[in-house]
């Protein structure tokens, strides 16, 4: 009889084990990915042409027509200890509702989703702030960096057909390269022969100061066509097709807060999303430069972000593990 109270014990205690066991794994928080997965960078190319008087810089004081990751990674230990340039080795999905805070940075903030009994995906939301710092040694989520431009006269700036975010293998690439959003933040404008300080302290920018590009917007892999469909409610094809709208995270929030990822909207939740005014697309492999934005004359300092936004119909599980390669190029000449 005692064996068998004892069995019956051992039996109780698995069970409780086994439904613990359970909750742990369908309660673990993840990325905007339902799994822990990080894309990793493996170049940062970043080319200005040099015509028209168009000159740029990674301080604000030396001059050139081409600059080098290297030379951004390495102004803040020479000429630039003020900076504040974030190029990690590896990203996570982020969200930014297009909003600029009062040190003229634009708000980025990381997802982490929740895998609840219901099997629902519920979502929470922390700002991820930037920090200078590359490679291995950044914990930076996105890319963030300084770039100053100096011209003759007010001019108009745009993205040549060697722009763009892309694959380091075309052939085993996974559709991450169709989530990214790049950002150019203006922050303010000076008279040539300005006091570099003040060039380099300028953090002038408003909301209205940022400009959204979004690469790649007209292809999408099969999963990621899948993902619209069953997530967002929202019907495209693998390519040729249609610019599809998002809403961007604009205030933190957590789990408690009842927020899914199908739920993740600014027509149902106001208050902590706002749909995103890209300004400007650009298709997969396109062809004709892209009007960007203007300068006016002197020295502009502009902020550079590159990120993966979580709350793009491409940001999904299969899309991961990719080698992604990004090339800005910026010419005053519109073809």
């Amino acid at each position: 009889m005692e064996t068998n109270n004892r069995r019956k014990l051992r039996i109780v205690y698995l069970t409780i084990l086994l439904i613990f066991t359970f909750s742990m794994f369908s309660t673990t928080s993840y990325a905007w990915f339902t799994t822990n997965r990080i894309i990793t960078i493996k170049t940062i190319d970043v080319h200005v042409a040099a015509s028209g008087g168009i000159q740029i810089s990674t301080d604000g004081n030396n001059w050139k027509a081409i600059i080098t990751p290297d030379e951004i990674t390495e102004a803040h230990s020479t000429t630039y200890p003020t900076s504040v340039n974030q190029i990690p080795a590896s990203l996570e999905p982020v969200s930014s509702g297009k909003q600029v805070d009062t040190n003229g940075f634009l708000k980025l903030y990381y997802g982490l989703t929740n895998n609840t009994m219901s099997g629902e995906y519920t979502l929470a939301s922390t700002r991820s702030m930037e920090h200078e710092g590359s490679g291995a040694e950044s914990n930076g989520k996105f890319i963030a960096f300084d770039l100053f431009f100096k011209a003759d006269n007010p001019v108009d700036l745009y993205l040549t057909k060697e722009s763009g975010v892309t694959y380091k293998d075309p052939e085993t690439s996974k559709g991450i390269a169709n989530a990214f959003r790049v950002a150019f933040v203006n922050e303010g404008n000076v008279p040539d022969g300005t006091n570099l300080n003040t060039i380099q302290a300028l953090r002038e920018a408003t909301d209205g100061d940022a400009y959204i590009w979004e690469p790649n917007y007209d292809t999408h892999t099969v999963a990621g066509v899948t993902n619209a469909r069953e997530t967002y409610e929202i019907e495209t094809t693998t390519t040729n097709g249609d610019r599809i709208p998002y809403d961007g995270i604009i205030n933190e929030f957590a789990e408690s807060d009842g927020v899914t990822v199908k739920t993740a909207k600014s027509s149902i939740y106001p208050n902590l999303f706002r749909r995103v005014n890209v300004d400007y697309y650009t298709k997969n492999g396109f062809t004709e430069n892209t009007q960007a934005f203007s300068l006016d004359r002197g020295i502009t300092k502009m902020r550079i972000y590159v990120w993966i936004e979580g709350q793009d119909v491409d940001c999904e599980n299969n899309a991961s593990y990719d080698f992604i390669s990004f090339d800005l190029q910026l010419s005053v000449n519109p073809s």
